[in-house]
């Protein structure tokens, strides 16, 4: 996770220092389509996979959510602080939690009531409306951490009716397909700089995933959540050192509350599915 950490922040600087010059449609469409190729290994399973219309829907779903989040976020990523995306990207979470209660019909206990109210505190205190600018940027921003909590959840259902390869090759088959017509109503022909930089960004990004994927599988969520919160520091180092950044503490403050009420529900959710699996010899009987 430490390491997925770094890669993530490497593609937000990379994200932001080619905002400049590459429209934010046009720049994730170019990332998604150069990521396809590091997907070349997965073409098999895909091919002989036979999608019936639920399995269709559902990854259209998914590619349509995730395509309105990966723009919005590419746009606020040059619109405001690395240090204000990285602490805001921690809301998808708590949005999905809320979306499991309406949606699942997921109970909603008061422990995680309190705990989405402390998150949406956080919230308040990095916009502080009022008292600072609420800029597009951040807006942008609260609608992209919504629908990628809903690509997340649509992304949950895809892997209990599609093999793990499939779920991922068809999210980023859609999503470029999805960011195709968004890149070509503002289309500026990028320059070959640009190009080796987004495939640099598809690559960390990639490789980010794989990590993510690892450290899932070594240990528990209730382990690798918190070392997420490195993110934001290094993304606010990376903000003030390299793109010449305001350092703004309260935003530090509202994402330590935001990471901290997804961490607690990660935590009560680990505790609660101990409870009701059975121990190892109780499914013997």
């Amino acid at each position: 996770m430490v390491v997925t950490g770094v890669l993530f922040v490497g593609v937000t600087g990379l994200v932001r220092y080619t905002g400049p010059v590459v429209p934010a449609a046009e720049a994730a469409f170019l990332r998604y389509a150069i990521g396809l190729v590091f997907l070349l290994p997965m073409l098999r399973p895909l091919l002989r996979m036979r999608l019936d219309a639920r399995q269709i829907r559902i990854f259209a779903m998914r590619g349509a959510f995730h395509t309105i989040g990966v723009s919005l976020w590419f746009y606020a990523m040059v619109h405001i602080s690395i240090q204000d995306v990285t602490a805001m990207n921690y809301l998808s979470p708590i949005y999905v939690t809320l979306a499991a209660a309406v949606f699942l019909k997921e109970r909603l206990a008061l422990r995680r009531i309190i705990a989405i109210g402390v998150a949406l505190m956080g919230v308040m205190i990095v916009l502080r409306p009022g008292l600072r600018a609420i800029e597009p940027g951040h807006y942008a921003m609260l609608v992209a951490t919504l629908a990628f909590g809903a690509s997340y959840l649509l992304g949950k259902i895809a892997s209990g009716i599609a093999p793990p390869a499939v779920v991922v090759a068809m999210l980023s088959v859609t999503v470029a397909i999805g960011l195709a017509p968004l890149a070509a109503l503002d289309w500026v022909t990028p320059s070959w700089t640009a190009l080796g930089l987004l495939a640099l960004t598809a690559l960390l990004a990639t490789l980010g995933h794989y990590t993510m994927t690892l450290a899932f599988a070594a240990a528990p969520l209730t382990a690798t959540q918190p070392v997420t919160f490195l993110q934001l520091i290094w993304a606010t180092v990376l903000g003030v050192t390299v793109f010449d950044e305001a350092f703004d503490f309260w935003v530090m403050v509202g994402g330590s509350l935001i990471l901290g009420a997804v961490v607690f529900i990660t935590w009560r959710e680990a505790v609660l599915n101990q409870r009701v699996t059975p121990a190892a010899g109780a499914t013997k009987f």
